[in-house]
């Protein structure tokens, strides 16, 4: 059975395809299918915080939410920097940082699980998320001004690799037998 948890995180899945529809119909300039697509990918975000206090107030959590919810973190906040890494106000760079974070992060998952140890997200990487969500939703808001950008793109790959550095630090010992 789908909880409501689920089916909220799910919500942010979907709404993923419309989010970039706008952004694309944009252009890159801030008008209104920027304004749309500002408005979705709020929508969105504040539909992470909601899943997560429904699946621990309502005792929904479960294996397929902590998978889930993490990933439709990851598809809505790297669909928003793809898009303005094709407009040049995300450099390439960067992008390749958050997803090389991404993907070292659940390959030590994966590496962990058979040993039986589970890897929950921890508060450096809530506050990535967190933190680059606000980020994006600035840029969207101000997308023609470069110094947003660079002040974007800083917080996010700071807050990325703090927080890869820190699960690994933390986790270490799961990479041996």
């Amino acid at each position: 059975m789908m909880t409501t948890a689920t089916k909220i995180t799910l919500l942010r899945v979907a709404m993923i395809p419309a989010y970039m529809v706008f952004m694309y119909l944009s252009g890159g300039e801030p008008n209104a299918w920027m304004w749309a697509g500002l408005a979705v990918f709020i929508l969105a975000s504040i539909t992470d915080y909601i899943d997560g206090q429904i699946a621990r107030k309502c005792n929904q959590v479960s294996d397929f939410g902590k998978f889930l919810d993490p990933l439709a973190d990851k598809l809505l906040t790297i669909a928003a920097m793809t898009m303005f890494c094709q407009w040049g106000s995300f450099p390439a760079w960067a992008l390749m940082i958050v997803l090389t974070r991404e993907f070292a992060v659940s390959g030590l998952r994966m590496v962990a699980g058979p040993k039986g140890k589970v890897i929950a997200a921890g508060k450096s990487g809530k506050f990535k998320t967190a933190s680059s969500m606000i980020g994006l939703c600035v840029l969207m808001a101000f997308p023609t001004v470069p110094v947003v950008s660079w002040v974007v793109v800083g917080v996010i790959v700071i807050t990325t690799v703090y927080s890869g550095v820190e699960y690994f630090v933390q986790n270490w010992n799961c990479l041996w037998d």
